[in-house]
């Protein structure tokens, strides 16, 4: 590691401040935002419209510093999903998945996670610490290069969601830094509508990413009442559902969208019942949403089983009959296991935490 100042880490309002403190003009800061982010470029001595001096100073001062790719991944259907080491033996996972009308990028916020969702393989192997900023960006900034894109090319990233490894809001000073570049002219230019940051429902936090930066928001709800989302979701016994929606509602005054995305995964015999999708009938009457029905992705030691295509499709069918939008996410990439719920690869309790994987008889009492 190096002592100089990673670049990556800052938005434009931290680029200004850190020119400012080297007697250099605001200009400076969006010329280096632009080389960095715009054009990909990490060599000072490329940034050919920079004072020769101030590249000197940059040289000297400042590096820009990402992730390293050390296991690059391709499904047979185009996911790609790279192993990033984020050093001291911690490692994170980027997902990027191609479509016809666009390319969307799956960015981890955390090493690890500390929220035990009990359907979730990330979470098996515990929590290490949160991302930096620069780890944050980095991974867009990577993968934009190890895509082939060009400074002056199409645009091959033009979505990118906070579904990876870790919970969004628990780091949420170096994710909104993230967010603002994102957004920011001088650097990726994406819409806020293309933006989404995932939460399994950190109140507090929910409330500060809408004052601070707000963006498309999905919240990973899996169940419709309390005493199943407190098995499942254990974050909903500090923030229930009564305030998890109120929070919705609040977030929805300064959204770049009119909905909150839902999602659902699908889970056999525990939250996939006709009465489930009533209860989730309900909750659409009290906050503009629409769902996202997740096929649960298997793991290793999970008790947990897909839900039936059949079931899905009928518990689909109850929640568009009510006139609500509906969908089921087609599972991408898990031969390469990049799809949703398998990031942590093979599990590892890290934390030797008490056992969390409840039978699933026992979800329903």
């Amino acid at each position: 590691m190096t002592d100089k100042t990673n670049l990556l880490d800052f938005d434009l309002d931290g680029l200004v401040e850190w020119f400012a403190a080297r007697g250099e003009k605001p200009f400076r800061a969006r010329q280096v935002m632009r080389w960095l982010h715009r054009a990909g470029v990490s060599d000072f001595a490329q940034m050919s419209d920079v004072a020769k001096g101030l590249r000197a100073t940059l040289a000297a001062e400042a590096c820009v510093h990402v992730p390293n790719a050390v296991r690059d991944s391709e499904s047979t259907d185009g996911t790609r999903k790279w192993l990033l080491d984020v050093g001291a033996g911690n490692a994170i996972e980027t997902v990027f998945i191609p479509e016809a009308s666009r390319g969307t990028l799956c960015i981890s916020s955390q090493a690890g996670c500390a929220l035990d969702c009990a359907f979730c393989s990330t979470g098996k192997q515990g929590f290490n610490r949160n991302l930096s900023a620069a780890e944050i960006i980095g991974q867009l900034w990577l993968a934009n290069r190890l895509l082939g894109a060009t400074a002056d090319g199409e645009r091959i990233i033009s979505n990118v969601v906070m579904m990876g490894m870790g919970e969004p809001l628990a780091n949420l000073d170096n994710v909104i830094t993230a967010l603002r570049v994102m957004l920011d002219d001088h650097g990726y230019g994406l819409s806020r509508r293309r933006v989404t940051v995932s939460t399994s429902g950190i109140v507090p936090a929910m409330d500060r990413l809408r004052e601070a930066c707000p963006v498309a928001l999905a919240v990973s709800l899996h169940a419709a009442n309390d005493a199943l989302r407190d098995k499942i979701v254990p974050i909903n016994q500090k923030y229930p559902l009564r305030a998890l929606l109120a929070a919705c509602n609040r977030y929805l005054s300064a959204a770049p969208r009119d909905f909150v995305t839902f999602e659902y995964v699908m889970l056999d015999g525990v939250n996939d019942s006709d009465k489930d999708a009533r209860e989730l009938i309900a909750i659409a009457g009290q906050v503009s949403c629409k769902y996202n029905l997740i096929p649960f992705n298997p793991f290793p030691n999970s008790p947990f089983r897909r839900s039936p295509a059949e079931r899905i499709r009928r518990f689909a069918g109850i929640l568009q009959d009510a006139g609500i939008v509906a969908t089921t996410r087609k599972t991408r990439g898990d031969d390469v296991d990049a799809a949703c719920g398998q990031l942590a690869g093979q599990v590892l309790d890290k934390t030797r935490r008490t056992q969390i994987l409840h039978p699933v008889r026992e979800l329903r009492q």
